[in-house]
C-alpha cells in the first residue's frame, strides 16, 4: 500500500527532537501564504482539527494534517517532509531550533495511485 507521506532522516531526527522536549507532536500544511504555506508542527494536545482538515498519514508516529484545499490541490502527490538549516514560522516548534521543517512532492505513479489508502476528513465525511 502506497503511503502519503514521508519524511527524510533530517526530519526524523528533528521530529525526535523536539518529541523529547515537547511529547507528542503533530504537523498541519494548511496551504495559503506566509506561515501556513509551510508545515506547522505543534504539541498534539494543542490542535483540534478544523471541519475541513485531512489526516494524509503519520510520520515518526506524528500525525500529518493537510488543510482540505491545499489536499484537493495535492492529493495524486507524495509529500515528502525534510527539515533544513534555517529559520521556520513564529508558531511552529522547529522556531530556534536552526532547522525549519519543509515538505517537498512528488507524483504517485498510476501503480501507487490504486493502492492509496482512504484519508480522513473531519466534518466532511
Amino acid at each position: 500500500m502506497a503511503e502519503r507521506v514521508s519524511a527524510t532522516p533530517a526530519a526524523i531526527e528533528l521530529i525526535h527532537k523536539l518529541t523529547a522536549q515537547h511529547g507528542p507532536i503533530l504537523f498541519l500544511q494548511s496551504g495559503g501564504c506566509c506561515e501556513g504555506s509551510v508545515p506547522l508542527c505543534m504539541p498534539a494536545n494543542e490542535f483540534k482539527p478544523g471541519a475541513s482538515d485531512v489526516i494524509i498519514g503519520e510520520v515518526e508516529g506524528a500525525t500529518f494534517y493537510m488543510g482540505h484545499n491545499h489536499f484537493q490541490f495535492s492529493e495524486n502527490m507524495h509529500t515528502i517532509l525534510d527539515a533544513m538549516p534555517g529559520s521556520s514560522g513564529s508558531f511552529s516548534l522547529d522556531c530556534g531550533s536552526g532547522m525549519a521543517f519543509i515538505t517537498r512532492g512528488r507524483l504517485f505513479t498510476d501503480e501507487e495511485l490504486e493502492t492509496l489508502p482512504p484519508v480522513k476528513t473531519f466534518g466532511l465525511n
